[in-house]
């Protein structure tokens, strides 16, 4: 049975020129232990479907689909309550800027506690001793004194850290990582890719990944879903993915590495939409 399941998901957001289709139609699955990766560029629909998962969009969004299931769960037959006790916990998600999604007036100690707290009703002493263990897990020097850290204070790779810690404080099912690398120095993006990949391993977790990176791609995924304006383009393994891409946004993507240039300019997705359609060559699966 697949962790979680998605079938025909459509995401529209109200606009001053009418409903916004943000998503069009997405079907994905991603099983126990297995590494989905969703590529796109900026703006193809990748963290807004993820989202609409964690039941985290605004109250105007309109999202419907013929299935989103989470461990046999249909998550849109749940109520609000239902669904925290979900998000969190059994689905958790790392988020691309790890400052901006700390809370700046607290510690990180007692962000990750108020975790612990919320959904495995730990005690004090309990929430402080899981919360070093968790900081260590994730290669935070000096732990138990990084408690009384507050975000400012620390590095953007050590807050990334801390929200990796966060969100598998409760030993989840499925952990989505958007983008987690974005705001990162190279250094830092490898050890940080290295952990998620480490944790992953470790923990047994479905883990589905959020990038425009194909290298991350490249190192990381089991399966990808190519995204291009909302649609799903493609899916397939990982090394059939590159070795024999299908659609035209694929091969454009692929086409447009530094690796793969052949010319005095790398190509345009323009190129490869010659015919005059914004996607030209259907979506395949």
């Amino acid at each position: 049975m697949a962790l979680l399941e998605i079938e025909n998901l459509v995401v529209e957001f109200q606009t001053s020129a009418g409903m916004f289709r943000a998503v069009d139609g997405v079907s994905l699955k991603v099983d126990e232990r297995e590494v989905l990766a969703i590529v796109g560029e900026s703006g193809s629909g990748k963290s807004v479907s993820m989202l609409a998962v964690m039941g985290l969009l605004p109250w105007t969004a309109k999202v419907t689909a013929d299935k989103m299931a989470f461990n046999g769960r249909d998550l849109l037959a749940l109520s609000d309550s239902e669904r925290r006790k979900i998000v969190g916990k059994d689905i958790a998600m790392i988020f691309q800027e790890p400052v901006a999604s700390l809370n700046p007036c607290y510690t990180v100690g007692f962000q990750i506690e108020e975790v612990l707290r919320f959904h495995l009703g730990l005690g004090r002493r309990e929430r402080r001793a899981r919360a070093i263990e968790l900081l260590t897990a994730v290669g935070i020097p000096s732990p138990a004194e990084r408690l009384s850290s507050f975000p400012h204070q620390m590095s953007g790779g050590q807050c990334q850290r801390v929200m990796i810690a966060m969100a598998i404080a409760c030993n989840p099912k499925l952990l989505i990582a958007d983008e987690p690398t974005t705001a990162l120095d190279v250094t830092i993006q490898k050890q940080i890719l290295d952990l998620l990949v480490k944790l992953q391993a470790e923990h047994g977790m479905g883990m589905i990944m959020i990038t425009h990176n194909m290298g991350v791609v490249a190192e990381t995924a089991d399966r990808v879903v190519v995204q291009y304006k909302g649609r799903k383009m493609e899916e397939a393994d990982v090394l059939t993915l590159f070795e024999n891409p299908r659609s035209n946004y694929t091969k454009a993507l692929l086409a447009a590495l530094p690796d793969n240039a052949t010319g005095d300019r790398l190509p345009t997705i323009a190129d490869y939409f010659k015919d005059g359609s914004e996607i030209a060559g259907a979506a395949v699966s």
